[in-house]
């Protein structure tokens, strides 16, 4: 655990390539999620925060928050250079939001 927080000393590649990863991963989220949501409704969004968000401020200003949020986040831990955390959120981010949207997108 604690080799996904120490603090990487000099500028990566590595470091680099996860943050863009990562903003990527964002953006593609948050343009799955309005596509779900303008095809199978508002009940297709899994996470209750972003649910009870979208119901309170609307789908667009619900996702951009959260994806604002998601990515200042992104970019704090970047600029502080612990790039291992970026790049295992970033896999996450792929495994637990971009893959079921896929295979939901194509199953129909």
């Amino acid at each position: 655990m604690a080799a996904l927080v120490k603090r990487w000393e000099t500028k990566s590649r590595f470091g680099d390539l996860a943050v863009v990863a990562f903003l990527l991963m964002q953006c593609l989220d948050g343009v799955f999620t309005y596509l779900g949501i303008r095809i199978w409704g508002p009940a297709i969004e899994a996470n209750p925060l972003i649910s009870s968000a979208m119901a309170a401020a609307g789908v667009v200003a619900a996702l951009g928050a959260a994806k604002g949020v998601a990515i200042g986040f992104g970019m704090l831990l970047h600029l502080h250079r612990v790039h291992s955390l970026v790049a295992l959120l970033t896999a996450i981010y792929f495994a637990v939001a971009i893959l079921p949207w896929t295979a939901l997108f194509l199953m129909n």
